[in-house]
């Protein structure tokens, strides 16, 4: 009975939660990189510096070149932290691809084992 109940699991329910943890472990890695907040504020300024500009044109082009600056560092930093998201989400995606194709072998390969074990 246990055994039934135990493959009954093994074959169903846990495989329906293997399947579902991809999809949890996505969503927490675009909670961990911030995702949502990165590509909001993608072209924001880094660090909200903003130069403002004064009285004099020389002024007004400096308090523009600044700006570019600032919101192409802030561009270059959240787009590699993207790239990070994207990398460690393909990493999961393929960890959880890994345990759903090995999932219905580990019942199979324990009894295996032992008949292996019992015979050598």
């Amino acid at each position: 009975m246990f055994i039934k109940l135990f493959l009954s699991w093994w074959y169903k329910d846990g495989w329906l939660q293997i399947m579902a943890s991809l999809n949890s472990r996505n969503k927490s890695v675009a909670n961990a990189f911030s995702v949502n907040q990165l590509l909001s504020t993608l072209f924001a300024p880094w660090r909200r510096i903003i130069t403002y500009p004064g009285a004099s044109l020389e002024d007004k082009f400096r308090a523009w070149s600044d700006n570019v600056f600032s919101r192409t560092i802030g561009f270059v930093i959240r787009l590699v932290v993207l790239l990070a998201a994207l990398l460690t989400s393909l990493f999961f995606s393929l960890i959880s691809l890994i345990e759903i194709v090995v999932w219905p072998i580990i019942p199979i390969g324990i009894i295996a084992g032992v008949v292996i074990g019992i015979v050598w």
